[in-house]
């Protein structure tokens, strides 16, 4: 069971991702529909670390095995959803591929659970500010560079 709580028009959410970094680029993904990027990841259930979320949730879209190397940062992420005010817990980790062949994967990836319009896509460092990524204030993160970090982000309007 998924750690979110749902009172009245607000929603608490728990969620982990992972930042995988290649050859300068982040690898991140994006409903097609939509017109931004966000880390890979998920909620975490109840009883699961946040590192083992972020394990789950790679292996469950792309079919890819990850170790956990390290802590980035924790965002407590403050925005509005389908009618609902969302207060968000975010562990960010970052992560590799564990097997050498994928360490080399460079192109866009698909969801293998039949989530036609989510792709995986590796986003230059060096452009991070030219893509539009939520939460916004992961580019902060990818820039400054020193971990960990707590940070907060309030996109409520």
């Amino acid at each position: 069971m998924d750690i979110t709580v749902k009172m009245e028009n607000y929603v608490l959410n728990v969620r982990a991702t992972v930042l995988i970094i290649h050859n300068n680029k982040v690898l991140m993904h994006r409903n097609v529909n939509e017109d931004y990027h966000a880390l890979l990841g998920g909620r975490v259930k109840l009883g699961e670390s946040s590192a083992e979320t972020v394990k789950r949730e790679v292996m469950e879209e792309i079919g890819k095995e990850i170790e956990v190397t390290g802590y980035c940062c924790t965002i407590e992420n403050f925005f509005n959803f389908r009618d609902s005010e969302y207060h968000e817990i975010m562990f960010v980790h970052f992560g590799e591929f564990v097997n050498d062949e994928d360490k080399k994967i460079e192109e866009t990836l698909k969801n293998i659970e039949g989530e036609e319009h989510l792709e995986y896509r590796w986003l230059e460092l060096d452009k991070i500010n030219d893509y539009s990524i939520k939460p916004e204030v992961i580019k902060k993160v990818l820039q400054q560079k020193k971990y960990p970090m707590h940070v907060v982000n309030d996109d409520r309007k």
